[in-house]
C-alpha cells in the first residue's frame, strides 16, 4: 500500500489499485465527479458518503492538483 498524498492511499487489492480515501473504498475519481456535476462536499457527506469527511474531499482535490502539475504533455506535430 502506498500513501500518495495525506488522505489518499492506493492498494493493489483495494479498487484494482485506483487512488481512494485512506482507510475507506471512496475512489477519488468517484469524490472529483461529484465535485464536476457542481456537488458540494457537504451534499457528497450527507447524500453519499456520511463517513467521508470534508478534509478527506478537499484531499482529493489537493491529489487531483497534484497529477496534473506533475504532469508532462508531449505535442505532436500533425502535417
Amino acid at each position: 500500500m502506498a500513501k500518495l498524498a495525506e488522505r489518499i492511499e492506493v492498494d493493489g487489492k483495494i479498487l484494482h489499485g485506483k487512488p481512494h480515501i485512506a482507510g475507506t473504498r471512496v475512489p477519488v475519481s468517484i469524490i472529483l465527479g461529484f465535485l464536476a456535476d457542481g456537488l458540494t462536499p457537504e451534499q457528497i457527506i450527507k447524500e453519499h458518503y456520511p463517513h467521508v469527511s470534508r478534509e478527506d474531499i478537499l484531499a482529493c482535490i489537493r491529489y487531483a492538483k497534484q497529477v496534473v502539475e506533475e504532469e508532462e504533455i508531449h505535442l505532436l506535430e500533425v502535417s
